[in-house]
């Protein structure tokens, strides 16, 4: 144990790197799959921008149906009205999307930056938390700070580049954080027992 980590910490390191190098296959296939997908997003992003689009609006569409079919049971509860407003509005925006996606992609693209802002931030403080617990910490570091470059970059460009920014975005953050997963499983798995 090193004189700088409290007991506590030197323990919760312990146990974060045995269940890391127990689990460090899964780890890695969970890797190379989002790296793969990430490259094919890369290589044709117009249509990984519909397909985000379109999933995105069935997931609105079928949330919002459901919500609706469950409010019958739930009729007696406070908040009623407000829940068939919120299922109306997921069915309508999950129509929106499906039905016209180059509309869809404009205000996804903008989702998208906040969703990279907030990933990219988390993914740096995490980084930072575990620095001294492993290794790898520059890798998610390094993905953290990628993240926040591709919300500026398509934040600058937009709208111009709605149409294929967000299936270069998405292939662009999978492959990152698939190599991290990656690179993470195979420093985990010198402290397997396989």
């Amino acid at each position: 144990m090193s004189d700088n980590i409290p007991p506590q910490l030197d323990e919760l390191r312990r146990l974060m790197a045995a269940e890391l190098a127990t689990h460090w296959k899964l780890f890695l296939f969970q890797g190379v799959v989002m790296g793969v997908l990430g490259a094919l997003a890369i290589v044709v992003p117009q249509v990984a921008t519909l397909v985000v689009d379109i999933f995105v609006g069935w997931l609105f569409l079928v949330g919002g149906i459901v919500r609706g079919l469950t409010i019958f049971r739930t009729r007696s509860l406070p908040g009623t009205l407000w829940s068939v407003l919120a299922a109306i509005l997921a069915v309508i925006l999950g129509l929106l999307l499906i039905l016209q996606p180059a509309q869809g992609v404009l205000t996804l693209t903008m989702v998208l930056v906040a969703f990279f802002i907030i990933q990219g931030i988390a993914s740096i403080l995490l980084a930072l938390q575990f620095r001294t617990h492993l290794k790898t910490w520059g890798w998610t570091l390094f993905s953290g700070v990628v993240d926040l470059v591709l919300a500026y970059l398509i934040w600058k460009g937009w709208p111009d580049t709605a149409s294929w920014a967000i299936g270069l975005l998405v292939g662009i953050n999978m492959l990152f954080a698939g190599m991290a997963l990656v690179f993470t499983a195979l420093a985990a798995r010198s402290g397997s027992p396989d």
